[in-house]
């Protein structure tokens, strides 16, 4: 039973790592856009993806690009970076399968929860949907395993 809790609790690590390194690569490429003029590479991107220039939401991203000053790409690469730090915290410790690693991702997570509702509140998408039920259900094994491990059962 326990080598399948670990397994379990790797699966979580695996999982906040992804979110790292997505959240690398994120931080990088808005980077390299500090310097450039962000609406024309956005409507660049635009036309190499194939998405419909004319699209509402289309128009929204070039838009907000748009009033994207250089201190604000700064301030978002930076979050990107501070948010994967706490991913790859998160992903190592659970990997290790460290105590101190659940309960702090049981808090961050759960911690994030209401945020998830109210984006899903705002505009329901089935992504958010799926990623609001993985963090539940993540929230609720750490848990349950912090509970069973302070009762002696782990």
């Amino acid at each position: 039973m326990k080598s399948s809790g670990t397994r379990l609790v790797r699966l979580i690590a695996v999982f906040k790592l992804l979110k790292a390194a997505l959240l690398i690569v994120v931080g990088v490429g808005v980077l390299k856009l500090i310097h450039l003029d962000v609406p024309d590479v956005l409507q660049h991107l635009v036309g190499r993806l194939g998405v419909g220039p004319g699209s509402r939401y289309v128009a929204q991203a070039l838009q907000k690009a748009a009033n994207l000053t250089p201190d604000r790409v700064r301030d978002i690469a930076i979050g990107s970076f501070i948010y994967a730090a706490l991913f790859l915290t998160e992903g190592i410790g659970l990997w290790l399968v460290k105590r101190w690693a659940e309960w702090l991702t049981a808090i961050i997570t759960s911690s994030l929860v209401p945020v998830e509702v109210y984006e899903i509140y705002r505009r329901p998408t089935g992504p958010k949907v799926l990623l609001l039920m993985i963090n539940i259900a993540v929230v609720g094994y750490l848990v349950s395993r912090i509970r069973d491990n302070r009762s002696g059962l782990g």
